[in-house]
């Protein structure tokens, strides 16, 4: 069975933007009560990308800097900046510093750093960044949360309010399967059983399921297998779910209706099989299927499809397969 490679950076990026509020209470509560969450919080991505343009900052997987406001009333910068790189990084604290000072040269605010580490060396728990030269000192701490502190008390975690923890049980949950689908799929089954008993709205539901779906990534042949589980549960429910495994169960399930065609001899069933599979091939060569290549297929016969398929590997844009230059 194909390996498939983990994916943590998107869907924590799109946790902590999703959720901050409840990624603050879950991490940093203090820091959480000390901000008036009645005042609007803003996400200032473009200017913190200024501010790490510098190559010697390298790539980052997940920083964020938000401005808020405290419950005194004054307005505060909080740079909250998420690791979620699988080892440890020996500069790790000099860069969180010079993140902060860059801060607050631009801003000229009190600055808060933030750090959660996602590593799985638990003896490793960079805090602060020092020296002392010539009888001038500098010493900055910041605050840090460990995720391995929280892996002795899984199944806690499945039980709390705070979605991020369930964030948090689906990253390590996916550092303990890794390399084994089939821990992994009883593992991510489990989640998906406990959203659907979870008495939220629709909508959160779908948004955390589609987090765990993007970070626990299967072979597609388990993926279908979820899927089908998870379709029974939603006619119980009556909720029906858009996350990216439902969309690999409808193109599997497509080939699945192909053969069936197939089997009953009905060549319109077939037909129509083996241009939607064309489109699965399209989507995963170019990332997207235009409209009008939807119609092209939907019109075309068994010449024309088997045509482009044999051009879809060759060629290097959708006018080279199509014939459109």
């Amino acid at each position: 069975m194909a390996y498939v490679s983990d994916d943590y950076d998107t869907p924590w990026k799109d946790a902590v933007t999703r959720y901050f509020p409840e990624f603050m209470a879950f991490f940093f509560p203090r820091a959480h009560a000390a901000i008036d969450w009645s005042r609007p919080y803003v996400f200032l991505d473009q200017e913190l990308a200024q501010l790490a343009r510098d190559g010697e900052l390298g790539k980052r997987l997940v920083d964020k800097l938000v401005q808020v406001h405290t419950c005194a009333g004054a307005q505060q910068w909080v740079l909250v900046h998420i690791e979620v790189q699988g080892r440890r990084e020996s500069k790790f604290s000099e860069r969180v510093f010079t993140y902060h000072y860059r801060v607050f040269d631009r801003f000229r605010r009190p600055v808060a750093s933030l750090a959660v580490l996602a590593d799985r060396v638990a003896s490793w728990r960079p805090q602060s960044f020092v020296y002392n030269l010539l009888g001038c000192e500098l010493r900055f701490t910041f605050a840090v949360a460990k995720l391995t502190d929280y892996a002795p008390f899984l199944d806690a975690l499945l039980t709390q309010a705070n979605p991020f923890a369930l964030v948090v049980a689906a990253h390590l949950l996916t550092q303990q399967t890794r390399g084994d689908a089939a821990r992994r799929h009883a593992a991510k089954r489990r989640l998906a059983r406990l959203l659907y008993g979870r008495d939220w709205s629709k909508q959160s539901i779908i948004d955390l399921y589609s987090l765990i779906d993007w970070m626990m990534r299967l072979p597609t042949v388990l993926e279908l297998d979820l899927w089908r589980e998870i379709r029974m549960l939603e006619r119980g429910e009556s909720m029906p779910y858009v996350t990216s495994i439902e969309k690999i169960g409808r193109k599997i399930g497509r080939r699945e209706g192909l053969k069936v065609g197939r089997q009953e001899g009905r060549q319109e069933g077939r037909q129509e099989g083996r241009a939607e599979m064309l489109a699965l091939l399209i989507e995963t060569r170019f990332g997207s299927v235009p409209p009008l290549v939807h119609a092209h297929l939907a019109a075309a016969g068994s010449a024309e499809l088997d045509a482009w398929a044999r051009k879809l590997f060759s060629g290097a844009s959708l006018d080279d397969v199509f014939n459109r230059n």
